[in-house]
């Protein structure tokens, strides 16, 4: 399904702690002339009660696109990463790795637990706010979702 012609917004779980880039995330896919549902967890144990629908989330859709940090309270994106792409019904979806982190074992262990892109966080505001709209463009305009299966 084209962007021009989707008949539901796209589902976007945002996991990240900071909320300047919280806010800064949210601006960029809003002005998006794709329709788009952000929903935000700012710990990796609340990604992984979304993701798996329990307690006050039971009735949260699965997300088309999740963009993880790594660095998180309560449960770190790295193991998040590995439950996600353990789960037979979440092993599917794309994660994007959005990290202040550039080490190399950090990137290798995301492509090894299947993250389907690594990006490091820019810290100067205007080039953060490039790679936002980059990654927004080719993942809502681009990219070819699978169909619900909820």
């Amino acid at each position: 399904m084209s962007a021009a012609v989707r008949t539901r917004p796209i589902e976007i779980l945002l996991v990240e702690n900071n909320p300047v880039d919280v806010r800064l995330i949210r601006e960029t896919f809003k002005d998006a002339r794709i329709s788009n549902n952000i929903s935000v967890a700012i710990d990796g144990q609340e990604a992984m009660d979304i993701l798996c629908r329990r307690g006050v989330y039971v009735d949260k859709p699965k997300p088309d696109l999740i963009i993880l940090d790594l660095s998180l309270p309560r449960k770190d994106g790295r193991e998040v990463l590995e439950d996600i792409k353990s789960d037979e019904e979440l092993k599917a979806v794309p994660v994007i790795v959005l990290s202040t982190s550039d080490y190399d074992k950090d990137i290798v262990s995301a492509y090894i637990h299947h993250a389907s892109c690594y990006i490091v966080k820019p810290l100067e505001f205007d080039e953060f706010t490039e790679a936002m709209k980059s990654l927004r463009d080719f993942w809502l305009f681009f990219v070819k979702f699978p169909t619900k299966q909820d």
